[in-house]
């Protein structure tokens, strides 16, 4: 990168959109800068420290809270599915870490009832 910039990642702002993540952000925003600016009173610091202060609270909360955008989801992928896709990929894991194979049963059985709500997001994005 030039200048000594660092590669910039997008974050997933489309989970602002659901209620309860963009609550949390909230929190968490209001928090960090409480504690920033709480320090910020002790020390005599220039603009560009308070900056990269600032950016440093906003990039972490962003990063914490919404995570890194990783590729571009199709419309009809609400955050519910979003949810939903990550509970499968823990499922498979646990499916691919079972012992037994009433594990490994019981954890195929979850996957499938997550792909079968993935199918219903899509099929309700069709219909509308």
């Amino acid at each position: 990168m030039n200048n000594g910039e660092e590669n910039v990642r997008k974050f997933n702002t489309a989970f602002l959109r659901d209620t309860d993540k963009l609550n949390k952000f909230k929190i968490d925003l209001s928090n960090k800068f409480q504690a920033f600016h709480d320090l910020l009173n002790g020390e005599g610091t220039t603009m560009k420290n308070n900056w990269k202060g600032i950016k440093e609270v906003i990039t972490s909360t962003c990063h914490e809270v919404l995570g890194h955008k990783k590729h571009h989801h199709k419309e009809w992928i609400t955050v519910d599915t979003l949810d939903k896709i990550q509970e499968r990929r823990n499922k498979k894991a646990a499916i691919n870490t079972s012992r037994t194979r009433a594990e490994k049963a019981k954890s195929q059985a979850e996957c499938t009832g997550v792909n079968k709500c993935r199918g219903a997001s899509e099929r309700k994005y069709v219909e509308d």
